[in-house]
């Protein structure tokens, strides 16, 4: 983490949480824990976690109590066809630390990082239209940064298999900057 990023965290933390991170392949269980009992994400297998610890690192985060465990994370990967652009894969706070606004300090300390490190100006996220929380965070994400926000379906809910699924609504936040 960089000396910025290290003040921004030190300026927003919630007294729960000693640093935020770049995930560790050990995370990716924890990481994997707090996606499932999050009961909301669409939870990918434990196999996945660990290799979003390992191979998208630089786009993630994480969130540490005292004792160093994970307590909260995002996930991110720039877009291969406009690398300018984080997807913002997954966001979970564990539920003992809730409501203290951890997710929104999450973006912002990953904003910081990949606007510098990678050059990104946009970011993009799905959220499910039943899917409330998200929806004011990122909504909320946007008016800090002073940025827009636009809102389209990305994938339509027949497009599933299991046919079941809600749609996939595409949420366009930029431009973006620390």
């Amino acid at each position: 983490m960089t000396a910025a990023q290290e003040d921004l965290v030190r300026a927003t933390s919630p007294s729960e949480f000693t640093e935020i991170d770049t995930p560790r392949v050990e995370d990716g269980a924890a990481i994997w824990r707090i996606a499932r009992d999050s009961e909301v994400l669409d939870l990918n297998s434990s196999y996945s976690y660990l290799l979003w610890c390992r191979d998208f690192a630089a786009t993630s985060l994480v969130a540490r109590d005292a004792g160093g465990e994970p307590i909260a994370f995002v996930t991110g990967y720039a877009r291969p066809d406009r690398p300018e652009t984080l997807v913002v894969w997954q966001v979970a706070v564990d539920r003992a630390h809730q409501g203290q606004g951890l997710a929104g300090v999450l973006l912002d300390a990953l904003t910081v990082k990949v606007t510098g490190d990678r050059g990104v100006t946009q970011m993009e996220t799905t959220i499910t239209p039943d899917n409330t929380a998200s929806d004011r965070l990122f909504t909320s994400y946007a008016k800090r940064h002073g940025a827009q926000l636009e809102r389209e379906v990305l994938f339509d809910g027949d497009l599933f298999p299991e046919g079941t699924h809600l749609p996939e609504v595409l949420y366009r936040i930029g431009p973006i900057s620390a």
